[in-house]
């Protein structure tokens, strides 16, 4: 497996898991870190049993559509694999040159998308997502939307629907025996905890948080923020014109072996997506790891949330602020309520969205890769 995600040393389980199947010898690709808007993510060695770990150089470091491993046809090479699991974009150089370089050691192959919106891309990257196309064997999506926008660009192939990380329900707890950590235990006494975590980047929509924040009726709240990125100078401004400045706490980017910690100090979280001309939200990772930890969850109605949610939080139209106060009113009125979206949350992501999960379904794809006679390629 390849993939930069994976300098992350929580989404690392997964591959643990992986690593358990007695018929799966994994060696993951790894660069030494990965910048982004929020800053640049290092490499963390957290969980690396049962699998090979490499960390190879990465060309273009930062630059999503560019970047590419330039050592990684001696890799595999060297390696020999079956199969080679690209997790990145089909329209991405780095896909087309991990895919071509399989191809040539004679590996099956497969990339994995969250692409949930239908774009042309101009050359070179139409051309990347085409020879991506006819050469992956199988490819995975992120959600449905992202299967349905693959079959709309012409791929042809087996497609199967799994996330692309899970969570460690071990890890990701509310930490304490009742299973529901402060949303069942905060009394109306005490501030209401209200939290987000993620890039801060306008389409996540933390400035129509802090302004639903300003309008709760109750003055006993507080707002953790945790993440960066190019929007926390005009966030702290919204924070300090809305006169909240004092009530909203931003802690910057959280280790990922950290970030359960954070979750167990709030009693509602957030995520306030929203849509943008060429984005809408592709699934919401801190949402299950939320509701892992027992919080109760808020989301907006944009993209994939209310369907990562389901019946174990609120839903608000997403930009609408006054449905989003009115949804944060209701959960800081109702400890009862907030008790039973906690265990609602909590039994979701055990049913549906734990590392475990995720590496069964991935193996059992690797297995009909390898099980399709004309598994290799397909023509044009």
């Amino acid at each position: 497996m390849v993939s930069k995600a994976l300098v992350m040393g929580a989404y690392q389980r997964k591959l643990e898991e992986l690593a358990r199947q007695p018929d799966l010898e994994l060696t993951a690709i790894v660069p030494p870190s990965w910048r982004e808007a929020g800053g640049t993510a290092i490499l963390d060695r957290a969980h690396t049993s049962g699998y090979r770990l490499l960390v190879a150089p990465l060309a273009l470091n930062g630059r999503f559509h560019l970047h590419f491993y330039p050592d990684l046809s001696r890799l595999l090479g060297e390696l020999g694999p079956d199969i080679l699991h690209m997790d990145e974009e089909p329209y991405n150089l780095a896909t087309w040159h991990a895919l071509k370089a399989a191809e040539s050691v004679g590996a099956r192959s497969l990339f994995f998308t969250w692409q949930n919106l239908e774009r042309s891309y101009p050359w070179p990257f139409a051309q990347f997502e085409l020879a991506n196309y006819r050469r992956a064997a199988h490819a995975i999506a992120g959600n449905e939307m992202a299967a349905e926008v693959l079959r709309a660009k012409g791929y042809s192939g087996p497609i199967s629907v799994i996330p692309q990380f899970g969570v460690d329900p071990v890890i990701f707890s509310s930490g304490d025996d009742a299973g529901q950590g402060r949303a069942a235990g905060a009394g109306r006494n005490e501030a209401l905890a209200i939290g987000y975590a993620g890039r801060l980047v306008p389409e996540k929509g933390v400035h129509l948080l802090i302004q639903a924040c300003a309008r709760l009726p109750q003055t006993k709240w507080r707002l953790r923020i945790a993440g960066d990125g190019p929007q926390r100078e005009n966030l702290e401004k919204i924070a300090l014109a809305a006169g909240v400045a004092d009530r909203v706490e931003f802690l910057g980017r959280i280790a990922s072996t950290r970030v359960a910690e954070f979750y167990r100090t709030l009693d509602v979280f957030v995520l306030p997506s929203e849509s943008q001309p060429n984005w809408i939200e592709q699934f919401g990772r801190v949402l299950i790891e939320a509701m892992s930890c027992g919080v109760p969850v808020v989301g907006s109605s944009c993209g994939e949330i209310p369907h990562v949610i389901g019946d174990a939080g609120l839903i608000f139209q997403e930009g609408n602020v006054d449905e989003l106060s009115s949804a944060l009113c209701r959960l800081a009125d109702a400890s009862d309520l907030r008790a039973k979206l906690s265990h609602r949350g909590r039994e979701r992501v055990l049913e549906r969205f734990t590392h475990a999960q995720m590496a069964a379904a991935t193996v059992q794809v690797y297995r009909t890769m390898l099980a399709c006679p004309n598994g290799a390629a397909r023509p044009a």
